[in-house]
């Protein structure tokens, strides 16, 4: 190339690019006679490719370019920051986070029910807290304590009226 037409390259500010938008516009020898425009890119084979296009459709790529990062830019200036408030980062969370009332109430909750499990007695207690707390089964239980899985059954559903009655209180 000619060293003049490399002096008179257009300088375009940089455009943001991504996996939409591939493409890179040149324009060399603007002050110049004769302009060339450019247009390159990677092609389905991955080589990099240089062509030389029109004035017209250098425009349009470039019309494009610049339609599309106005539009990037409003999103990233307005609708992303316009809805960052606690309830709508909640929303977009994946674990929803609680409120502070919802905190201490699943606190005041937990309070109770541990306080009531003291309560009954040692036996239901710890059955109990295998069944529900471990995730174990009746079955499971009965094995580990040496007693019938009916036996179980009726000393965890015991210790719920209990604890039922223990919570109206």
């Amino acid at each position: 190339m000619d060293e003049n037409l490399l002096k008179n390259t257009d300088n375009r500010p940089k455009r943001r690019k991504d996996k939409y938008n591939t493409y890179k516009l040149y324009a060399i020898g603007i002050n110049t006679d004769t302009p060339h425009y450019f247009v390159a890119f990677t092609d389905s084979q991955r080589i990099r490719q240089c062509l030389e296009i029109g004035k017209e459709l250098f425009d349009v790529f470039n019309d494009f370019e610049l339609e599309d990062l106005s539009i990037l830019n409003e999103f990233d200036n307005h609708y992303e920051h316009s809805e960052l408030t606690e309830a709508s980062l909640n929303r977009r969370a994946v674990v929803p986070c609680e409120s502070v009332d919802e905190t201490v109430f699943r606190h005041l909750e937990s309070e109770k029910l541990n306080n009531a499990l003291k309560e009954l007695p040692p036996v239901q207690r710890r059955r109990v807290m295998l069944y529900y707390l471990e995730k174990r089964t009746y079955q499971e239980i009965a094995d580990m304590e040496g007693c019938k899985y009916q036996t179980i059954q009726d000393s965890v559903s015991a210790a719920l009226k209990k604890l039922k009655k223990i919570l109206e209180k």
